[in-house]
């Protein structure tokens, strides 16, 4: 066991040496554009003995610049050079030995497709879905099991195996998404993920170019992705730069050692980011962190190799383009190289200045999480370009100021001070603000299943700065805790054929599930259409015995949002206001409608949370 992975590898390598591959297995991007903004194309080539061929192009406006031969002969790179007025069209790319072809492979560069509705970037006037795609629902019962591929099983009673859920069963289910004010989908890796289990969570590709088959297939993607943009909704695709899975070709037949981070035994990541920000930080720490494994199955990619590098960041352009994407969510953000990372970003923007990424940082402290944001603000000695972040400081806020007993640093006094702490950032309303996702237990258990929290909770959501991010179901009281995480990733019920009850349609819900619904729907589609919420700027007071007010304002309206986190109802005087509340003498709550004639004293109800919009 000790040498585990040093046997793994020499295995790998020898079969990557001697097993009986197809002269030529693939070309990697296999198409491209003419027309980008960058100008240089790397190819991956990969086929047995491949690199004791000769390589051909011969068509106008490409330029074979360098064939790169590495230590596997059963790849190579090719580095071309387009020109701006290349033109789209097909070209043969002739492999040869001692002037005899081996082989020839027809490679097209496409047209691009100028759609104003495509590359929009997500920002604070949206409200972001998350979808488990294989957890969501089953529109395509043909593909739940794929012959040949390495897992087969497909038991809904387990919470380890496939489920079935698709993106066609998404598509079937745009109307609902709409209905509840959502404008941005974000799904979980839908590329193939052919790992021997636990498959179906898709953080473990192990094919860069191609959406597993047992979600759908590429144009099925496109297709989603047209359909939300034909709604005006957004597209956000899950990334993982940080590693494949160990069935992906480029591990099972490495292109060179230093492909992937190598280690004496296997290696497991420290998990600690302080590392980055340390200054007395030892090497060995941080090469701990950043180059260590994730897990077993899943390979931590070298991205200070150059060839990596060129192979991440153009299959990401490859998919902005193929699919009209609108922007990414980077995975395990804070365990890859940040000048890569930095690098990356500049690449992606300067193809797509309207494209937008947030990183996933699950770090603690508002300085660490600041620490991988874009800007240098805090002596980071790096601008690593990041745009935001998964605002998981936020998240705890909320739930210490629901949880929590109020103190000079405790409940929501805890919330307050993340914002207050907002300095740290160049753009604090790029974060994205959320409840729950697919990695920790649902908001609903997190209050205890007190539905006056869960409802402060969302409309704190839909109310503060930042972009909002949901949970698929938590507006139908989903829950569980993350032990295992595989409990929160529960099938949304009415997704299968045959389902007991159908959630999607308000005849299924229960009385308190349509209660939850549509108190989401309500706030939701007030945000949606009220540009105060959107980018309105924010104003916070100080928390006073347990109740915390902010307000959101532009030349146009005031929101006041009173947060009562006391197990008793509180009357609020509110002269301490009154710079922001103006000459306003009345209020409207805009989830009830009920008008508040005077707005001197307000009552609020125990743990609840009031968004009144100011007259």
């Amino acid at each position: 066991m000790n040498k585990l992975y040093a046997i793994i590898f020499a295995l790998f390598w020898s079969m990557g040496l001697f097993a009986q591959l197809p002269k030529l297995a693939r070309i990697e991007p296999s198409f491209w554009w003419a027309g980008m903004h960058n100008s240089k194309l790397q190819l991956l080539v990969h086929g047995q003995n491949i690199a004791q061929n000769k390589v051909t192009i011969n068509y106008k406006g490409v330029s074979l610049v360098k064939v790169h031969q590495v230590e596997n002969p059963n790849y190579l790179f090719l580095d071309l050079e387009l020109a701006a007025n290349v033109k789209p069209g097909r070209f043969p790319i002739i492999f040869s030995v001692k002037r005899k072809k081996q082989a020839e492979f027809s490679y097209e560069l496409k047209q691009r497709l100028k759609d104003v509705k495509q590359f929009q970037g997500v920002t604070t006037k949206d409200f972001i879905y998350l979808i488990m795609p294989d957890r969501f629902a089953n529109g395509d019962k043909t593909n739940d099991v794929v012959k040949g591929m390495n897992e087969t099983a497909l038991n809904r009673d387990s919470i380890f195996y496939r489920h079935g859920g698709d993106i066609q069963g998404i598509i079937d289910h745009l109307d609902y998404l709409q209905e509840l004010g959502v404008t941005t989908l974000w799904l979980n890796p839908i590329l193939e993920n052919n790992q021997s289990k636990t498959s179906y969570h898709g953080y473990a590709n192990t094919d860069n170019y191609k959406i597993d088959s047992r979600l759908g297939t590429n144009e099925l993607y496109k297709k989603l992705t047209a359909e939300c943009h034909k709604r005006g909704m957004k597209m956000i695709k899950d990334l993982v730069h940080n590693h494949f899975g160990t069935e992906h070709f480029t591990i099972s037949d490495m292109p060179m050692k230093d492909w992937v981070h190598q280690w004496p035994n296997y290696t497991k990541t420290t998990y600690r980011e302080q590392v980055h920000m340390d200054p007395y930080v030892s090497k060995k720490d941080k090469d701990l962190m950043v180059n260590g494994w994730f897990d077993r199955h899943m390979a931590d990619l070298n991205q200070n190799n150059a060839f990596v590098q060129n192979y991440l960041t153009q299959s990401h352009i490859w998919w902005i383009e193929y699919a009209g994407l609108d922007g990414f969510r980077l995975d395990t953000y804070a365990y890859n190289d940040l000048k890569f990372m930095a690098d990356w970003a500049q690449k992606i923007t300067a193809e797509y200045p309207r494209f937008t990424f947030f990183g996933e940082t699950w770090v603690h402290g508002v300085p660490n999480q600041a620490y991988f944001t874009e800007g240098n603000k805090i002596n980071q000695g790096i601008d690593t370009k990041l745009q935001g972040v998964t605002d998981f400081q936020a998240l705890w806020g909320i739930n210490e100021a629901l949880n929590g007993k109020f103190g000079w640093m405790d409940g929501v006094v805890r919330l307050y001070n993340v914002f207050a702490n907002d300095y740290l950032y160049k753009d604090p309303t790029r974060n994205v603000v959320f409840l729950d996702n697919h990695d920790i237990s649902r908001f609903y258990s997190v209050v205890g299943e007190d539905f006056n929290k869960y409802k402060s909770g969302i409309a704190w959501l839909l109310t503060t700065r930042g972009i909002p991010q949901f949970y698929y179901g938590t507006e139908i009281l989903m829950k569980n805790y993350a032990n295992p995480d595989g409990l929160v990733r529960n099938d949304f019920p009415g997704g299968w054929e045959g389902d007991k009850s159908n959630k999607f349609a308000a005849s299924g819900r229960t009385d308190k599930e349509n209660e939850a619904f549509n108190y989401v729907k309500k706030l939701a589609n007030f945000r949606k259409n009220n540009e105060v919420l959107q980018t309105g700027k924010m104003m916070q007071f100080i928390p006073e015995d347990g109740i915390y007010v902010y307000f959101r304002y532009n030349d146009n309206k005031t929101i006041m949002v009173i947060m009562n986190s006391n197990t008793e109802e509180k009357t609020l005087p509110t002269i301490r206001f009154a710079e922001r509340i103006l000459s306003s003498t009345s209020a409207k709550n805009i989830v009830t409608d009920e008008v508040l004639n005077n707005i001197s004293n307000i009552k609020v109800p125990a743990t609840s949370t009031l968004v009144l919009e100011l007259r």
